[in-house]
């Protein structure tokens, strides 16, 4: 499914704050409220829009450390495998297959450098894992959270 402008400004609008009004989305993007909403119920019964959630600084839970692993898998292993086996891991924030010479990259957070060494060995030694490469975050630069073209 593709948006036309008119949704993605809305999406927008909602990404960069989901507890936004209808009425205030509605002002933005020159609908009434009712036509946003109407238009939200829409996007997200064709499955655009796929939940609402709210954005928690890591630190605030006392996942104090960041890094990145990259995992090259033994022989052809799927991505089903290797979501199957980071899935229970809590500290992994995303993970997702890439090009390149590793088959995935992690994002975890940690508490401290030493639980960090603690989960990137518990990865290392997953059946699928042939080998990793990590790397720890010193200062986030950017992140963005929102979607859609800006306004």
């Amino acid at each position: 499914m593709r948006l036309n402008d008119l949704d993605e400004r809305i999406v927008h609008a909602l990404a960069e704050d989901a507890r936004r009004s209808y009425a205030d989305i509605g002002s933005l993007v020159g609908l009434s409220a009712p036509a946003v909403k109407r238009r939200v119920d829409r996007l997200r019964a064709e499955g655009a829009i796929t939940g609402f959630t709210v954005r928690v600084d890591p630190a605030a839970l006392g996942w104090e450390t960041e890094g990145f692993i990259e995992i090259y898998a033994r022989g052809n292993t799927s991505p089903e495998t290797i979501q199957r086996g980071l899935e229970r891991y809590p500290e992994i924030a995303s993970a997702s297959t890439v090009t390149g010479e590793a088959d995935a990259i992690v994002q975890v957070f940690a508490s401290d450098m030493r639980h960090f060494e603690r989960v990137l060995e518990r990865i290392a030694g997953e059946p699928f894992v042939e080998r990793t490469k990590s790397v720890l975050v010193l200062s986030p630069l950017l992140r963005r959270f929102s979607s859609g073209s800006p306004a």
